[in-house]
């Protein structure tokens, strides 16, 4: 039986979790035929070490529940018991779990041996990694941490900083992420295992802040380290960063690999949480039509009986997302119904796995697609403010750069009395003022550049004066263009070392800088003449656009938010939406009275 039982080691440790699988089950079979407690107790555990997360534990279950029942000694039974809560707790069923873990934290802390009690720790956590178990979460991963303090077995170390990663993600604690991930590099120079985890994590966060320089290596590197450790799910970790990395980069031919490998996995076994990362996926693809179909096998109240286990706010979030990218609003108003009470969460694959962005990202989409503007604005307002905190510029500049118009016609005309309405549904009053008057002849030719000179002249006929010196001689040009140079690598100096108000602080000179550039230099940089006709009627339309969306925002900030972002100025003006942003706009009946 021993011999059995090496072999079996010996396939787990070279990383051959399914023919370490079988052979356990053989020994399994043979000690209970035996009545054999030790190897059997050995045998169980080993099968439970190499069990794939999200997978149902099959017969593994009621195989360590067979030895449990048998077991007196309380540093087995802690053992046997936290096995037998992490198998259900992986595989979506943690409030099946819950009372073994319970009973094996009682029956570790009876004992005298830190690794038993953090192993018991680790147990209670996976049982309580749901969205309403954050606070419990928080002082259970403190008091692993102290117990991991001063052991030497780096297994140990590593259970405690996983999941000290975990909360300090969960929590948003940006200087507890840093201390845990450094923690991680230092125990990988001890183990594979470490290695892995602490590659697998680095990459998590680079993407997290929207660095992807490092992806390749990251990965390579985190391939050499699985296929050095004993991680029977490791190369499911690699898969869902290599398919995340290709979203983000915006790889869609990667997308579309990783997307079809997950739905098929997802079939095969069930695990529902797949099938949502599956679809946002797809969507990262260009495939709106896979998203759809694989959205499909939410419907039906799906989404109400899912478990409050780990997966779940992962699930919810990536359905809500698929929802909203291919326009499935029935699905949209369930989702977000759900995640409302998670209001400004971040949402994190298990084990840190990947970030999902923030719960008040998506919402304020739903919100502005179900005609809540107000909350769709504060919402987005507040994940933006966060998203500058973490230092998340692919997750900020997506949402910056989204258009939060409702569904509903959107008003921007003027009426009888002089008074413009703008907005959506009813529409506010708002004075009139002669950048609206540009803005409703934009908004009529959507994507069709329209001279700033024909905006201020309505087309008519004028003397065109000659230009009269340059806005900024090309001594100070020369200068602003170097200054700019240095801001770029000390930006990525600051970025390096996380230094977010050093870096916050140089992306807002760098953007100073470069609209001073804008309003100053033409096509191809070239200093632009001041003085002259079409430059007045530049700055006059530029100008009066500005004023017109800072008034519209005070009265409907989704709207000018929009336009903020689509109507672009300058000696040519151009109203250019996002893709599928562009609201249904009601520009009244043209006449010749629109004029302020």
């Amino acid at each position: 039986m021993a011999d059995l039982l090496d072999r079996a080691d010996a396939e787990r440790a070279a990383g051959r979790g399914d023919d370490a699988a079988r052979l356990y089950d053989e020994a399994i079979d043979r000690c209970r035929a035996a009545g054999d407690l030790g190897p059997w107790t050995r045998a169980v555990l080993g099968a439970a070490s190499v069990l794939v997360f999200g997978v149902e534990p099959g017969r593994l279950a009621a195989q360590l529940h067979d030895v449990l029942a048998r077991t007196t000694d309380d540093a087995d039974r802690a053992r046997l018991g936290a096995a037998l809560a992490r198998s259900w707790a992986y595989c979506g069923h943690a409030r099946r779990g819950a009372p073994f873990a319970a009973e094996a934290l009682e029956r570790a802390e009876r004992c005298d041996d830190p690794a038993v009690l953090a192993d018991a720790l680790d147990a209670t956590l996976a049982c309580h990694w749901g969205p309403d178990d954050l606070a419990l979460r928080t002082r259970l991963g403190a008091r692993l941490d102290d117990v991991a303090a001063h052991v030497l077995e780096p297994a140990v170390r590593l259970q405690a900083h996983l999941w000290g990663l975990q909360v300090a993600c969960d929590a948003l604690d940006v200087q507890a992420i840093h201390r845990h991930l450094h923690a991680l590099d230092r125990l990988g120079e001890e183990s594979a295992r470490a290695r892995f985890y602490a590659l697998t994590r680095r990459l998590m966060y680079d993407l997290l802040r929207g660095r992807t320089d490092t992806v390749a290596d990251l990965l390579a590197a985190a391939g050499e380290a699985e296929a050095e450790a004993d991680l029977p799910d490791g190369w499911m970790v690699i898969a869902a960063m290599r398919g995340y990395s290709a979203l983000i980069v915006g790889d869609p031919g990667t997308c579309a690999e990783s997307a079809a490998a997950a739905e098929a996995f997802a079939v095969a076994e069930g695990v529902i949480e797949v099938a949502a990362e599956a679809a946002w996926l797809w969507t990262g693809a260009g495939r709106p039509d896979r998203a759809t179909g694989v959205l499909q096998t939410f419907r039906g109240g799906v989404l109400d009986r899912l478990p409050k286990d780990v997966n779940w706010l992962l699930t919810v979030q990536c359905v809500l997302e698929t929802a909203l990218s291919t326009g499935s609003e029935d699905v949209v108003e369930e989702a977000a119904r759900l995640l409302t009470p998670y209001a400004g969460r971040a949402v994190f694959n298990a084990g840190a796995v990947m970030f999902h962005g923030l719960t008040d990202d998506t919402l304020a989409r739903a919100a502005a697609v179900l005609g809540e503007h107000d909350r769709a604005e504060r919402l987005r307002a507040q994940a933006l403010r966060t998203y500058i905190r973490l230092g998340a510029t692919w997750w900020h500049d997506r949402l910056r750069d989204w258009a939060p118009v409702g569904r509903a016609a959107v008003r921007l005309h003027p009426t009888p009395g002089g008074v413009w309405l703008v907005g959506a549904g009813p529409g506010h009053p708002l004075r009139s003022l002669r950048g609206l008057v540009y803005l409703r002849r934009l908004l009529a030719q959507p994507g069709t550049p329209i001279a700033a000179l024909d905006l201020v002249t309505d087309g008519h006929a004028t003397v065109l004066q000659p230009p009269a010196g340059e806005a900024l001689d090309r001594r100070a040009l020369a200068a602003y263009r170097h200054r700019l140079a240095e801001i770029d690598a000390d930006l990525e100096e600051a970025e390096a070392w996380a230094d977010l108000g050093r870096t916050e602080a140089l992306r807002a000179e760098r953007d100073a800088l470069l609209r001073e550039l804008s309003s100053s230099t033409g096509l191809s940089g070239r200093v632009r003449a001041g003085g002259s006709t079409q430059e007045r009627a530049r700055v006059a339309a530029t100008k009066a656009i500005s004023t017109a969306i800072d008034r519209l925002t005070t009265v409907d900030p989704v709207l000018g938010a929009h336009l903020e972002a689509s109507v672009h100025t300058g000696s040519e003006c151009c109203y250019l939406p996002s893709p599928g942003e562009q609201p249904t706009w009601d520009l009244g009946l043209v006449s010749g009275g629109d004029d302020p």
